[in-house]
């Protein structure tokens, strides 16, 4: 995998299950021009920016993929763009676009709450629409705007980040060099690494200057254009995994801007990337025991019923795939990339779990289309083989908010860590020293981790699980001691929370968002 294992589609995939059933054609009408700015603080020079006016219209010259078409058929949302600048160091120079979507309030309106689902990379645009079939979200809906926006460079904004086609990512998912620990094999991987940062320089608008202004510095200045265009003097958020990060990370930039924070699945905001790694890792290997724990009491569990030797039982499936994987009818192959993907996207939710034990159920009779789905699904592949560009949005994102990870050792070692910790994922080869595609990128990080100095900030809400894989529980109560906020507890396995039909959880996140009364000290829900 080249990306991290923070998925960037887990949230929405599993949202958008609950609610695509139901999906209809997006309300007709004309579009509706609108003036709801400037409001609040203007910073020199952007006024052009800050005050202008949005035309709302249908959402579907919008659509990038097929979960967009399907998602953007939700009842009373419209669409459209908001220009923002591509350098703000060059504020009458090149402009961009940010894709945003809305719905309404349907009752007395207190401002618009403004989501991201994380990734880094998701569409915003999509989820939001996809939360609107969360009884949360629909008592939210009441009170406020409901509305996503695809940060700069990802979904319907303009431009995006484009590095691999279709074919070329098919290619790259089937190839198993990350395992190879060799010379030979780490000068492939390394070349491999170099080809796709050069890939985005061309494939992408504005090449070099957009990859250097897509970080999360930028995201949240334009978050703070949005902020007014749309009319509010304070801003209302709700941020999932990495979306945690540009919460904080503008209650930073703009502690006078902030309403309310709601963060799910919190970041630690201290953690470099190889850090992050090892902690994601510890978070699977954890997620991985609890599935195996539940699957050992089925008499279908494809890892046996005793739960001691479910890992080798696991690697005992993937580790041959190295060199000999698995055909599907569609002429694609099932890797031991392909598996380790459809693992991780299946340990996000305890849904999923049984799509997991069925497909590995699939592998002991050489069969790969249940798990090949699976890996489609964190992918965001589409059936007629185009992607989304969430996985390149991901990695160009990174490359600019983190520093670079060069060093030979380190990155060895924490290799080593990792398997360490996620052995279900060990491929059994010697650790790889290979730098990846943000040691080549063109651009020099952006920011880099730290505490947030968010003093004057009102207190925020931060809601951890214990036992998210993807961001481990540790993680939001350092974020909540950071910023003085309060933390709010949830007992399970999942990677976020809120809006997922948790009743003790949404109630608490309803009523600090709505009345901005903040939970118990200390509570828990389970």
């Amino acid at each position: 995998m080249r990306s991290s294992l923070q998925s960037p589609m887990a949230v929405l995939a599993c949202l958008l299950a609950l609610v695509l059933s139901s999906c209809t054609t997006p309300e007709s009408g004309e579009s509706v021009t609108e003036t709801r700015g400037p409001t609040g603080v203007v910073p020199d020079n952007l006024d052009q920016f800050y005050g202008q006016s949005v035309t709302w219209g249908d959402c579907g010259p919008y659509v990038t993929t097929g979960t967009s078409k399907q998602a953007f058929g939700t009842p009373g949302v419209r669409c459209s763009r908001v220009k923002v600048p591509l350098d703000y160091a060059e504020p009458g120079g090149e402009a961009i676009e940010v894709g945003v979507l809305r719905k309404k309030a349907g009752g007395d309106r207190i401002g618009s709450l403004l989501i991201n689902p994380g990734g880094p990379g998701v569409s915003g645009m999509e989820s939001a629409a996809a939360l609107l079939g969360s009884p949360a979200i629909e008592k939210l809906s009441q009170r406020f705007d409901i509305v996503g926006f695809d940060p700069r460079g990802v979904g319907a904004s303009k431009p995006a980040v484009r590095c691999l086609t279709g074919e070329e990512r098919d290619a790259d998912r089937g190839d198993d060099i990350e395992v190879d620990g060799s010379p030979e094999g780490v000068a492939q991987q390394e070349a491999e690494e170099r080809e796709f940062a050069e890939r985005c320089t061309e494939r992408t608008e504005h090449g070099e200057k957009m990859l250097a202004n897509l970080g999360t510095r930028e995201v949240v200045r334009d978050m703070d254009v949005l902020r007014s265009v749309l009319g509010d003097e304070k801003l209302t958020y709700l941020g999932y995994s990495y979306g945690t990060r540009i919460g904080y990370t503008y209650a930073e930039a703009f502690p006078d801007n902030v309403r309310a924070l709601l963060l799910d699945g919190a970041m630690d905001p201290e953690e470099d990337m190889v850090a992050s790694m090892v902690a994601q890792g510890k978070g699977f290997g954890e997620a991985f025991d609890e599935f195996v724990a539940w699957c050992a009491e089925r008499e279908d569990c494809a890892l046996g019923d005793d739960p001691d030797k479910a890992t080798k039982a696991y690697q005992d499936l993937a580790r041959p795939l190295i060199e000999r994987p698995v055909g599907l009818s569609d002429g694609r192959k099932l890797s031991f990339e392909d598996l380790s993907t459809a693992t991780v996207q299946a340990l996000y939710s305890q849904s999923l779990w049984e799509r997991l034990n069925s497909g590995l159920n699939e592998l002991t009779r050489q069969r790969g289309e249940q798990l090949v789905a699976l890996a489609d699904m964190y992918n965001e592949r589409d059936p007629d083989g185009t992607y989304s560009t969430t996985q390149d949005a991901f990695v160009a994102i990174r490359c600019v908010d983190d520093p670079q990870v060069t060093d030979k050792q380190e990155i060895r070692e924490a290799q080593r860590k990792f398997a360490k910790v996620a052995p279900f994922l060990d491929s059994g080869e010697p650790p790889s020293h290979a730098r990846d595609a943000c040691a080549f990128w063109p651009a020099e990080n952006t920011s880099e981790p730290h505490l947030p100095d968010v003093k004057g900030v009102p207190p925020v809400l931060v809601i951890s699980t214990t036992k998210d894989p993807a961001t481990p529980y540790q993680a939001g109560v350092q974020l909540a001691k950071a910023m003085s906020g309060r933390l709010l507890t949830f007992e399970g396995t999942q990677h976020t929370v809120f809006g997922h039909g948790h009743a003790c959880i949404d109630d608490a996140g309803v009523a600090y968002l709505i009345d901005q009364k903040l939970p118990d000290d200390g509570k828990r829900c389970s």
